[in-house]
């Protein structure tokens, strides 16, 4: 089985006939209103309808034809889609400027399966990771494991950032549903005091547990917050280092570190460099959400993950869920310049949930050269933003309905809601289904005339409508379903990257600011003036700094 990616045959992107062909078509449907697109065809919610994976996408409410699906399919094709989807499943190193495979997928493959990097199985030592994590939630769930005092565990205090932060913070307030009320979660990943003073303000020494989560146990952030833990825990333990073994687990591959630090190797676990930050919640990064949920319920959502996964693999693409989400919005980003995504949960319990799509999204297809290295001359990577409805409808929603930019919505609702309360869900689907239907169709000039406004008042009561928007359905939020609708959008990122021709895989973009504030924070403490090499700007902002605290 191959290893090294195969080279890529395909054309440049503008070069290709499908994106010469979607720009001539563009200037035809530009114009085009959806109210008229609905008008002049009777079966377009149906036609314009997936199913699968225990989703349903409504993507009727776009500005699409089935020439518009034709030409982004044939786009598809040409950008080489499948031979890349095959590459990615089978271990190849698609992360070209680091060299490694991208095997979230593996994370959650069946003990069955078999994938080979550089001629090693990794399927087993996933399972084998796995079931070591399933043990040790197992003895702290049910009170076996005691802290340094002979007391239970009930507070879980996760440090990490980024992918080891922003996943797990997700899961927890998106399962909570089905999380264990006795213990208490916290999550700590800024560097500012004030994310751990206030995550262990009202917790027991004797009673939390942390979970240090870095590949490297060098990260900053995480490493400052772990050894200011590791601090407040001996203060509050009377001072035995030896207490730092029953108080402290590692999400890790350096053993040598973890050991220092003073964490048994034992509770050590395991993830890969095929797995990327934004990709790993359902690694060992997991370990706060399967302590919340439990083991089986973990299970369940691995098992979403991999549905999603195998639809991906598998499915043609006209009816292949993120591969139409992933062309629509390169649609919107490069023939319409819409500049960003809304992604618009109604369900309380997904409230984190575009703040993780922005990670996942946005490190992944940031990017402005190709994976040949020359510099892009189309748009990639939109912004994705949202907050849960309803509450955006009362503050930003009036820019996407009245405003001048275009932004694409994506609604995410449940037939059923976890917490039936009189009228309430009722409520909460008919705000769904109408803001989707005001966006498309807004109101004219005639209807609001109709309704006996001044004149003068009409314009600014006006909606244009034709804003495009998906509808993503499931029955409930359950941890299944949750694994499903991650997986979309990760396979939805990674059409766009190969549409796009980028490396949706490494993250430079993160490492130039981190080198530089090392050497800033040096500056910062040093007892003597600095001399770094820094333009005025910068180098005044050192100075205040430095006159307030020296």
């Amino acid at each position: 089985m191959a290893t090294e990616v195969t080279p890529l045959t395909v054309k440049p992107l503008t070069e290709r006939p499908s994106w010469q062909a979607l720009e001539a078509h563009y200037k035809e449907i530009a114009g085009v209103h959806l109210r008229e697109l609905f008008a002049n065809d009777a079966g377009r919610a149906e036609r314009y309808a997936l199913e699968d994976c225990g989703l349903f996408l409504d993507y009727s409410k776009n500005r699409i034809t089935d020439k518009t699906i034709k030409l982004l399919l044939q786009l598809a094709a040409e950008s080489g889609l499948r031979d890349r989807i095959d590459a990615m499943f089978s271990g190849e190193k698609i992360n070209i400027t680091e060299k490694r495979a991208v095997l979230h997928t593996a994370l959650r493959a069946p003990k069955a399966t078999s994938i080979l990097v550089d001629g090693e199985d990794v399927v087993p030592p996933v399972h084998e990771v796995l079931d070591k994590m399933a043990a040790f939630c197992n003895r702290v769930r049910s009170g076996e494991w005691k802290g340094h005092t002979g007391k239970r565990i009930r507070n879980v205090v996760n440090i990490g950032i980024g992918g080891s932060d922003l996943g797990p913070v997700m899961a927890y307030e998106a399962l909570r549903y089905y999380s264990d009320r006795a213990m208490t979660f916290r999550f700590v990943s800024n560097i500012d005091g004030t994310d751990f003073a206030e995550a262990v303000i009202d917790l027991n020494p004797d009673e939390t547990l942390f979970i240090v989560a870095s590949k490297t146990f060098t990260t900053l952030e995480t490493m400052t917050n772990a050894h200011t833990a590791r601090e407040w825990s001996l203060a509050g333990l009377g001072g035995d280092e030896s207490a730092v073994a029953k108080h402290f687990v590692a999400v890790s591959t350096n053993a040598k570190e973890v050991t220092k630090f003073g964490i048994d190797t034992a509770n050590m676990f395991e993830f890969w460099d095929w797995v990327g930050g934004r990709y790993s919640m359902d690694s060992a990064i997991g370990l706060s959400t399967m302590l919340a949920i439990g083991p089986e319920n973990f299970a369940a959502m691995l098992s979403g993950f991999h549905k999603m996964d195998e639809h991906f693999r598998t499915t043609p693409f006209e009816k292949n869920l993120p591969v139409i989400l992933g062309l629509l919005t390169v649609w919107y980003t490069d023939f319409f310049d819409a500049q960003t995504v809304a992604i618009l949960p109604y369900e309380q319990y997904l409230k984190r949930f575009p703040a993780y799509l922005q990670q996942l999204t946005m490190e992944s297809n940031g990017k402005h050269v190709t994976l040949d290295g020359n510099h892009v001359t189309y748009a990639t990577g939109p912004i994705y933003w949202g907050e849960p409805g309803t509450n955006g409808q009362h503050s930003f929603y009036q820019l996407i309905h009245q405003g001048t930019r275009l932004i694409p919505c994506d609604f995410i609702a449940f037939e059923k809601t976890l917490n039936p309360l009189g009228r309430h869900h009722a409520m909460l689907i008919g705000n769904v289904f109408a803001q989707s239907e005001a966006l498309a169709l807004g109101k004219t000039e005639v209807e609001v005339k109709a309704e006996g406004t001044p004149d003068w008042l009409v314009p600014h009561r006006v909606f244009e409508g034709n804003r495009p928007s998906n509808t993503i359905l499931a029955e409930r939020l359950t941890p299944e379903v949750l694994g499903t609708l991650i997986a979309l959008y990760e396979h939805s990122v990674f059409t766009q990257g190969i549409v796009w021709q980028i490396d949706s895989f490494d993250q430079w973009g993160v490492e130039l600011g981190k080198v530089l504030a090392q050497r800033i924070i040096a500056e910062l403490e040093s007892p003597t003036e600095p001399t770094g090499n820094h333009d005025s700007s910068t180098k005044n902002l050192i100075r205040r700094y430095r006159n307030d605290h020296h």
